[in-house]
């Protein structure tokens, strides 16, 4: 039982190292065709980094790790080895040495404790007493050994300011007055072999992520099927006793997040392949870090060596629903081209047994039913296969198809606008989204959960028609039609329609 229960954790804390290194540990990742009003040639990007964040985590907040390199990784052929590569590196400093303040009958200058002593408003940075920039740089090729060229600003600038975080309405004046003072550091860019400009932010955001967190925690603790004849009915018509949906399920719905968001156009991601792209994000830090027994701020440690990947996320909840414990760290270093090791996860998954264990007398009884099983028997579990490692034909799957995780977006296939866009992706009869690429209002829990326990075993609407997609059968999926949740609701209402998508942060002290 406390195996599945980290399956639905999406990418929050999801290997035991990487749980030791919040700053680099990856959240969720997006990549979709932009949906937001006259940016339809465009793709946008988005990893999230620290999990968990309460927003009255002061007085240090969520600074990202300068000693990091975090990337955007992107597939145009399908090869499994990237072929473009965002790095973003950040820094951070004292503006002006610090803010100090006089002290005392002498006037003692003395270097005040907080990161900012004032209010701060969009133009009016002089209460702040941290800052915190990053540059990205494109890599040409593979990223350990492509060609490297800086992506500046639209005014050739360099160096690009991260907003401070959401401490409080009393800092800020109100969240419509932060999201004033953070648009400020949403920047047009120029993207090195591409003709039109892009675009970047880099800041704090809530979490867009929704999962029924504690109670899975603890041992599961409802039932994982629609209790209404449709989400949010209130009819008490599906399943006996399962979930109904609730944002009262959503244990994330307190938290924030850190956002990497870079939007690109297409044509300068697809190279010379089919359209479909592959991404994903990593984090990597010097190999050798070596702890100064005299720490500064300037200098808390010293680090050298190689970089060495320690966070990897491609699709979502891979790490936690398939990949087996003792592997998860080895996943998250390894490179998309060495995935054939992790095969017999896949084809072979271990999960919808833990299901079956937990769950298939309490179905049996419940429906009046002698299923031998409700975890699939269609072996090796080739629908999971397409779902993970190559992608569909004709949907998203690239002009080579290599087995490896990623996220695979085809291009051609025109975004969908936020109010007609279906929160279950390609199997809401929606091809703009999930697995398709993956937009901050796809339903991944839901979606994933039912794919495992066969889902693609039966018919799927594609454009509107009922489909089988002849990975497997009705018959080797008992239970693949029904709706498994996590009753932790999530559509395209929950963020925005607009870059960089993702709703303002939660504040730290609302009045």
């Amino acid at each position: 039982m406390a195996c599945a229960s980290t399956a639905f954790a999406s990418s929050h804390r999801e290997a035991p190292n990487v749980a030791r290194f919040p700053t680099v540990d990856s959240t969720d990742f997006y990549v979709f065709n932009s949906y937001e009003s006259g940016r339809e040639d465009y793709v946008t990007i988005i990893a999230n980094y620290i999990p968990l964040q309460d927003s009255y985590g002061g007085p240090n907040y969520f600074a990202m790790d300068p000693a990091a390199v975090y990337a955007l990784h992107i597939d145009s052929d399908g090869d499994a080895v990237e072929d473009i590569t965002f790095e973003f590196r950040f820094d951070n400093e004292l503006p002006n040495g610090g803010i100090k303040l006089p002290v005392g009958p002498d006037g003692v200058e003395v270097s005040v404790p907080l990161k900012h002593v004032g209010a701060i408003s969009a133009g009016n940075n002089g209460s702040l007493n941290f800052s915190e920039t990053y540059s990205i740089e494109m890599v040409s090729g593979p990223q350990s050994s492509g060609s490297r060229t800086a992506v500046t600003g639209a005014g050739g600038e360099s160096e690009f300011v991260k907003p401070y975080a959401y401490v409080g309405e009393k800092t800020f004046g109100s969240t419509a007055d932060y999201e004033a003072y953070a648009q400020q550091y949403e920047y047009d860019v120029s993207i090195p072999n591409c003709s039109a400009m892009g675009r970047v932010f880099v800041g704090q955001r809530k979490d867009s992520f929704t999962v029924n967190l504690g109670e899975t925690f603890d041992l599961v603790n409802y039932v994982p099927v629609e209790g209404d004849s449709a989400p949010g009915a209130g009819d008490g018509g599906g399943f006996p006793g399962g979930i109904t949906q609730s944002t009262a399920n959503d244990d994330l719905n307190d938290k924030n997040v850190n956002t990497i968001a870079l939007e690109v156009p297409k044509s300068c991601l697809t190279g010379n392949g089919n359209g479909v792209i592959g991404a994903w994000t990593t984090a990597s830090l010097p190999q050798a870090r070596i702890l100064n027994p005299n720490a500064t701020l300037a200098k808390p440690e010293v680090n050298g060596g190689a970089l060495v990947q320690v966070s990897r996320l491609g699709s979502p909840l891979v790490n936690e629903l398939v990949i087996g414990i003792d592997d998860k760290d080895r996943f998250s270093s390894a490179h998309p081209s060495d995935d054939g090791q992790f095969a017999t996860y896949v084809t072979n998954p271990t999960l919808p047994i833990i299901l079956d264990l937990l769950f298939k007398d309490a179905v049996n009884a419940t429906l009046g039913t002698d299923f031998e099983t409700i975890a699939p028997t269609n072996y090796p579990r080739n629908d999971l296969v397409a779902a993970f490692l190559t992608g569909f034909a004709g949907v998203n799957q690239q002009q080579t198809v290599t087995p490896s995780e990623m996220l695979r977006l085809n291009t051609n296939i025109p975004a969908t606008a936020a109010d007609l866009q279906s929160p279950f992706g390609v199997a809401g009869d929606d091809l703009a989204g999930f697995p398709n690429g993956r937009r901050p209002g796809d339903d991944v829990v839901d979606i994933a959960l039912r794919v495992v326990m066969g889902a693609l075993c039966h018919d799927i609407p594609v454009n509107g028609e009922p489909t089988n997609l002849g990975l497997c059968s009705p018959e080797d999926a008992n239970v693949g039609t029904a709706p498994f949740t996590d009753g932790a609701p999530l559509d395209a209402s929950f963020v925005n329609d607009s870059f960089p998508f993702l709703a303002a942060p939660l504040s730290g002290s609302p009045q």
